[in-house]
Parts: structure tokens; C-alpha cells; sequence
């Protein structure tokens, strides 16, 4: 079976990076790294449901955000956590549940609530629903279901 992994080119941070990403979630950073260079680090870290690729290749690109990692959590507290982390030492908030890490990297982090909330068959709550979501930057599920049983 065909596995696809995103691949991170960082100017000289991903062992920093990888290190950032593993506390963030909670997990244990794999050490695997693979030697290209005197001062090249491919290296690899598994987070819950795919593996992601790290590589200094130097200040040739920058991210954007044409491209986010999408983060779907059961809970708020998962919500908190992964918000908290991803931000922390110098990253920034976004719009709906949006944000860029301190290397630039976009993540999205969403709780399931909000695609169960969106997808009603009643169109005027998922749209309340929807509306409460544009004017948040971290998702927040009691504000969405709120949003909902009005």
C-alpha cells in the first residue's frame, strides 16, 4: 500500500522543529535521522495518523499558507493542548480554528463537533454554527453548540 507523507523543508530548524512538534503532541520524537550532509538532517517524526518529514535544505523556501495540517480532535481539552503547543514561543493565531507555528508552518486544528454541527440537515443551526466559527480563532465547542441551540 502507497503511504504519503507531508516533507518540511526548514532552512536549519527541523531537528528543532521535530522536537517542538513531538511535546506538542504528547509523543515521543523518533530518532531515526538520516545523514545527507555536513550540515543536512532528514529526520521523521509519527504523529497520530501520518508520518511527517523534516529536512533543513536551507533558506531557498518559505511556508505559506497555500498549505495547512489538518488536526481533527475529539475534544476541547485536545483542542487547548494542540492550540497551546503549536503557538507557543512565537506562534499566531488564526482565523477558524487556523494557526501558524513559530518555523511558519499552518495548522488547522478542529474539533469533530464542528463538521457534525455544520453537516445538520436543519440549514438555519449550521449556519449559526458556521457564523460562530468565523468569528473565533481557536475553535471552542461549547460556543459552537451554543451557536447551534439557539
Amino acid at each position: 500500500m502507497t503511504h504519503v507523507s507531508p516533507f518540511l523543508w526548514f532552512n536549519n530548524q527541523a531537528a528543532e522543529a521535530r522536537a517542538f512538534y513531538a511535546n506538542a503532541f504528547g509523543i515521543e520524537s523518533r530518532t531515526d535521522d538520516l545523514p545527507v550532509g555536513d550540515d543536512t538532517f532528514l529526520g521523521a517524526l509519527s504523529l497520530p495518523g501520518m508520518d511527517l518529514m523534516l529536512f533543513n535544505g536551507g533558506p531557498h523556501h518559505e511556508f505559506n499558507h497555500a498549505i495547512s495540517l489538518f488536526v481533527l480532535v475529539k475534544t476541547q481539552e485536545e483542542v487547548d493542548r494542540l492550540w497551546d503547543g503549536l503557538t507557543a514561543g512565537g506562534g499566531e493565531p488564526g482565523r477558524c480554528g487556523w494557526l501558524t507555528d513559530k518555523f511558519g508552518v499552518s495548522w488547522q486544528i478542529v474539533p469533530e463537533a464542528l463538521g457534525r454541527l455544520m453537516s445538520d440537515s436543519n440549514r438555519e443551526r449550521a449556519e449559526r454554527v458556521r457564523d460562530a466559527m468565523l468569528n473565533m480563532d481557536k475553535l471552542i465547542i461549547a460556543d459552537l453548540e451554543a451557536a447551534y441551540n439557539r
